[in-house]
């Protein structure tokens, strides 16, 4: 007997006839780019008819070269007469001196063993025995390695740096945390400051104070006051609501509510600012040295003209020790912070403090006693020569002559024939009206209208500065870059979630990596790669690649356990759980990785215009070299604007991320 098929009832009711609009509604990308092509059917026409299409046309472009060259002349002539520069930045210059040197004194009369003795101290009343070691065994490393003056120098440098930054970040984020209209208005400049290479500010800042440490220590401040700004004011904005209230309702006055709440509350906020401004002044250590600040910037530089890796090395090592201790003591600082008191009840407090002023108050003593002042020559062990020996070896072995690859010289010239050059020509030869649409159709399709405005009136800046040919060029070698960093990144990344030994062996290796003076890079790169685009992209990604691994791993380790143990209860290959339950729940730091590797390739592909990167990075050196203010400035500009393009096309907006969660 033959049974009835069944004939499915047709839906009903107003969702039975979706029309284009509903399926639309339900595609907000798919509706963005469509609304997108019909403006660009109305207006495409209509602009390439009035400005031809090719690079951006001259029509548009501003002519900043002589205002900003009556500037710079108007500075020179009026340096040394001037009031505003006798008596104001005259001032400033003399009190950074005199700081500097003071500073620099104190340490030279505790003496090695003094200094050393107090950084373990510190680290010991901080956070325990572990990192009191720590901290001594690098200050005596920095001995050994021969460093022992040069990391003094630097050292009194970052001190005045890092506490002038801390004043001046305070300062802002106390305003900006305490009014609204200030916190509007002191964001994009503080965007600005932060995304500016330091080589486009170097240049006014040498104008203004000249070669030396003044205009070391200023340009420091100006690059590592933006962290404590932001977080002092994040701090002081996210305070618990009833405390807040609480306060005000026992009859405090706003001096008050600050000083008893308000800052107390944000503690934790203000000792994060404290680390990320001393990590931010140490890398400003070396690049700071190209206008006098000494130390062991200076040493690292001069290694960098000579491609002395093993001298590079030696003075890159102090830096990262130094890097290392303090980051490590303000972070355990932090974690402190309402917790309860560890340790024998005598050395608590005041008194614990009390006993590590004695104790290296008694071994500076001894020490000038001793005639201890300088860490003594026969202490000292040379690295330089075995490290340039084995460099020379990698060179002979590996810059020509490998099997099937055919060495390190050859990659880079296929990377430059088959990848930096087809993009750059690619971007070059664009009609800038389709860059600007690309833009805004990547934008506006992860963000909202404003991303995508504020991305696309990003790129035409770069176009009204005249600087669009180089800017694509820097753009062709910052994605060739990030590509090759996120295909690396997440594949490391990958491993290291999945197995804790690989993440436990590759922690100190990504410290080092971090914390290493991005002109450390260069060398080793140059000495393998040659000079060009391609060793820059490389130096590149090495330094991109810690901050990468470090926030996949996390976000793939951060994945919700119920919701794998569910794929693994389904029989889900190890593959499978990647892809369809690890990747999509872990989006949101793949993201911000995304982001991250974006910033940093763009910072060390500007400074590969010291090793033949060419477009902004060389016009930001140039002008610093050449005493030119517009030619720096105006490239340093047109970094910020594809920085902030590039951040607004990686990054989702907060309500982006909640329409797709």
């Amino acid at each position: 007997m033959a049974t009835a098929q069944a004939t499915p009832a047709r839906p009903t009711g107003a969702g039975a006839n979706r029309g284009p609009l509903a399926a639309l509604r339900d595609r907000p990308a798919a509706a963005k780019l469509l609304l997108l092509a019909l403006v660009a059917v109305v207006v495409v026409p209509l602009v390439h008819g009035r400005w031809g299409g090719g690079i951006w046309p001259d029509a548009l472009t501003a002519d900043l070269s002589a205002p900003l060259g009556e500037v710079t002349d108007w500075i020179v002539s009026n340096r040394d007469s001037h009031p505003l520069f006798l008596y104001f930045f005259g001032h400033i210059s003399n009190a950074v001196v005199l700081s500097v040197r003071g500073v620099y004194l104190i340490l030279l009369a505790l003496g090695w063993a003094g200094v050393t003795v107090f950084a373990a101290a510190v680290a010991w009343r901080v956070a325990g025995i572990r990192l009191a070691l720590t901290a001594g065994v690098s200050f005596l490393l920095c001995g050994l390695l021969g460093m022992w003056v040069p990391t003094m120098q630097t050292l009194a440098l970052m001190v005045v740096a890092v506490l002038a930054s801390v004043v001046l970040g305070l300062l802002l984020g106390l305003a900006a945390g305490l009014s609204d209209r200030v916190f509007r208005i002191l964001r994009p400049v503080l965007d600005t400051m932060q995304v500016l290479p330091a080589f486009a500010y170097l240049l006014p800042v040498v104008l203004v104070f000249g070669i030396g440490v003044p205009g070391a220590v200023l340009a420091t401040v100006v690059y590592a006051a933006p962290p404590m700004a932001r977080l002092t004011a994040l701090g002081l904005r996210g305070a618990d609501g009833g405390v807040m209230e609480a306060v005000t309702s026992l009859g405090a006055t706003g001096r008050q509510r600050l000083l008893s709440a308000r800052l107390p509350l944000a503690r934790k906020e203000l000792l994060l600012g404290l680390n990320q401004t001393i990590m931010m002044a140490l890398s400003m250590a070396v690049i700071a040295s190209v206008i006098g600040a000494g130390g062991l910037g200076d040493r690292v530089y001069q290694a960098l003209s000579s491609v002395d890796v093993g001298a590079a090395l030696a003075a890159g090592i102090p830096i990262v020790l130094l890097a290392v201790v303090l980051d490590r003591t303000t972070e355990a600082a932090g974690r402190r912070i309402g917790a309860e008191p560890t340790g024998p009840a005598l050395l608590r407090g005041w008194r614990g403090w009390s006993l590590a002023a004695v104790i290296t108050a008694a071994v500076a003593v001894v020490g000038r006693a001793t005639d201890g002042q300088v860490w003594p020559d026969d202490m000292t062990v040379a690295i330089a020569g075995p490290v340039n020996t084995a460099k020379d070896w990698m060179v002979d072995h590996l810059y020509t002559g490998v099997p099937v690859v055919g060495g390190t010289a050859d990659l880079a010239s296929h990377f430059t024939s088959g990848v930096l050059n087809p993009l750059r020509s690619g971007l070059t030869g664009l009609p800038w009206w389709s860059v600007l649409l690309i833009v805004a159709a990547l934008a506006w399709t992860i963000g909202t209208w404003r991303t995508a405005a504020t991305a696309v009136l990003a790129m035409a800046a770069i176009g009204v500065l005249g600087v669009w040919e180089p800017s694509m060029d820097t753009l062709s070698q910052v994605l060739a870059a990030v590509a090759v960093t996120l295909v690396i990144g997440f594949g490391v990344a990958i491993g290291a979630a999945r197995s804790e030994r690989l993440e436990r062996l590759l922690r100190p290796v990504l410290d080092v990596f971090q914390t290493m003076p991005q002109f450390v890079y260069l060398i080793p790169v140059v000495a393998l790669f040659g000079v060009g685009r391609a060793p820059a992209a490389a130096a590149a990604v090495v330094y991109a690649l810690p901050a990468v691994i470090r926030i996949t791993t996390q976000g793939l380790r951060g994945v919700d356990p119920a919701a794998m143990e569910c794929a693994r209860s389904l029989g889900a290959t190890p593959g499978q759980q990647l892809r369809q339950v690890q990747i999509p729940l872990a989006r949101p730091s793949l993201l911000l990785a995304v982001n991250q590797a974006v910033v940093l390739v763009l910072a060390v592909v500007i400074i590969g215009g010291l090793v033949g990167s060419g477009a902004l990075g060389y016009e930001v050196v140039l002008g610093l070299a050449q005493g030119d203010l517009a030619t720096g400035l105006v490239a340093g500009a047109a970094i910020v604007c594809l920085g902030l393009m590039l951040d607004r096309v990686t990054q989702p907006t907060t309500r982006r991320q909640r329409q797709e969660s």
